[in-house]
Order: C-alpha cells, then structure tokens, then sequence
C-alpha cells in the first residue's frame, strides 16, 4: 500500500540511489515515485544545497479536481494525473501544496495542487529538452 500523502510532502522520481546520496529516506510511492520522508521542502532544499546541488520551485501550480469525498485512493488517482503533467515538462520532483474538500450544490469534489520541484546541479534551470535527456539516461541506466 502506497504511503499516505499529505500536503507539504515532496514526490520525487529520482533514483533511490540519489536520493541516498543526500542522506535521504524515500518510500515507493506510485511507479517509479518515491516520496520523500521526514523533511519538509525547506530542510530538504538545505540537505540538496549542501551537498553543492539545486532544488528548483517552480511557480505554475497544477491542479486536479475530482468528484466525490477525499480518500486515500482518490488522492493517488490525482496524484497521477499530477504525475504525468509533471513528467511532460521533464521535471524531477512535486510538492503538494494543497488538498481541499469543497461542495457545490451539495455535491462534493476535492482539488489537489502541486507545485513542480527539480533537483540538478547546476544553478541555472536546465531546459527542457536537457531535462528531458537527462531524464532519458537515467532511465538507461536503471536497465
């Protein structure tokens, strides 16, 4: 059973090997998504920056609205259509920054957003394309 997913939590599709390298905890979470444990975006942003890297916050917001009360599935059924926005502006990580019960004429929906987050070396947000092919070699060499 996936991990629960709350707001603040930071989703990551990096490599758990990465992840290790700054001494960081991930739990498998959706496919190859690892949700990162016990640090919020600030102290994992400190952890990565010390270790000489990046951890970019991008401002769009992406947001998925459903019908229907909160739960955990429903949650993991937004966060992968959230997953796969993020995946077509090859970014490496999100931060959900916001899960909403609302009702309209008593009908009830629910709306998550996230931010994109991306961890890379270099101070200066890759392009796309570089993302994308830096993407496609870390998926090579997984097998």
């Amino acid at each position: 059973m996936p991990p629960t997913v709350q707001v603040g939590a930071i989703l990551t599709n990096e490599s758990s090997l990465m992840m290790q390298s700054f001494g960081l905890e991930t739990a498998p979470c959706s496919g190859n998504w690892s949700l990162v444990q016990a640090l919020d975006s600030f102290a994992l942003d400190r952890k990565i920056h010390a270790a000489g890297w990046n951890f970019f916050f991008m401002a769009a917001e992406v947001k998925v609205m459903f019908f229907g009360a909160l739960g955990a599935k429903k949650i993991q059924n937004a966060l992968q259509k959230i997953f796969g926005k993020v995946k077509q502006q090859h970014f490496n990580g999100i931060e959900v920054t916001g899960i909403v019960a609302k009702r309209f004429l008593g009908v009830p929906y629910a709306v998550v957003t996230a931010h994109s987050r991306h961890v890379q070396r270099g101070c200066y947000l890759d392009s796309a394309e570089v993302r994308r092919a830096s993407q496609h070699n870390a998926a090579s060499a997984k097998g």
